[in-house]
């Protein structure tokens, strides 16, 4: 059992040093230990070059096994927990920036008030992490999730609507079709620099436009704040524009109308999970509000 945890280390990492590290083993401890079991199975296990560590087709088979049980291990120490109504150990969650810090603050609060035995690190980042290798339990997401090797839960919709400054909309009016966004300056991401189309729906109704404007970013806190500041016409999520509609900042722009909404999913890489990872996505299933 020694023996496959330390290959389902390596074969996470691809590589001895960084396994060593996290082990805290020598590469030539694991090299060697690596060599015995590959003798032992008859079978081998790891490509190795001088840059990188490769998997075999049949180590590839026997990591996904020897994954599954050491998932299966640790289900049985949680279950231990589960069993005193007490979960505990460390969670590793990664998330969007903006998404982290508008919408899941107050439900890790929440869920780390309920159980204090759980510590958390948390990965505010853009980037998809790749878990197995970066030792993440869970991955929220937002958008389609394309990946087969993942599992992927739909926690709920992230709805997005139109907000201005009260003072740009002094200035140049407010749109009352959707059809009139155009006259308008709009806040943009980056994708859409070269010109976008904006799909807008209202019950049955679906209306396309084409809108333009002086700002892009890729940062909705910016948008936000450039809305604010009564730069144009910006699609927000509602948590992040609450506080500024509260406080008369902002203000709704099209009512009636609402862009598509963004679907967010909690992906994990395998089916078996310890009970602090399923609790949390039962948690986040039952009370995320996006």
């Amino acid at each position: 059992m020694d023996d496959i945890a330390l290959f389902v280390e390596v074969a996470r990492q691809r590589s001895f040093t960084r396994a060593g590290e996290t082990l805290g083993i020598p590469n030539s401890t694991l090299s060697r230990r690596m060599t015995a079991l590959e003798r032992h199975l008859g079978v081998r296990l790891l490509s190795r070059t001088t840059r990188e560590i490769r998997l075999t087709e049949a180590g590839q088979r026997y990591f996904e096994r020897c994954r599954a049980i050491l998932s299966d291990l640790d289900m049985a120490h949680a279950g231990l927990s589960e069993m005193a109504e007490q979960p505990s150990g460390q969670l590793r969650l990664s998330m969007p920036v903006e998404f982290g810090l508008n919408y899941m603050l107050p439900l890790i609060d929440e869920f780390a008030r309920r159980y204090p035995a759980i510590s958390f690190v948390l990965d505010l980042s853009p980037r998809h992490v790749e878990l197995d290798r970066e030792h993440i339990d869970l991955a929220l997401r937002l958008g389609p999730v394309n990946d087969p090797q993942l599992v992927a839960r739909k926690l709920g919709d992230m709805e997005r609507l139109l907000f201005a400054s009260p003072l740009y909309l002094a200035r140049h009016g407010e749109p009352e079709r959707p059809e009139q966004l155009p006259e308008h300056d709009c806040i943009r991401l980056p994708s859409e620099m070269m010109g976008a189309t904006w799909r807008l729906e209202s019950g049955s109704e679906v209306v396309e436009v084409r809108v333009k404007g002086r700002f892009t970013t890729n940062n909705v806190t910016m948008m936000g704040s450039l809305a604010q500041n009564g730069h144009g016409i910006a699609a927000l999520a509602l948590a992040l524009a609450r506080p500024a509609l509260e406080q008369g900042l902002l203000q709704r722009v099209l009512p009636d109308w609402h862009l598509p909404r963004i679907p967010v999913y909690a992906v994990v890489a395998s089916r078996v999970l310890p009970a602090k990872t399923r609790l949390l996505i039962e948690f986040l299933a039952a009370r995320l509000q996006v």
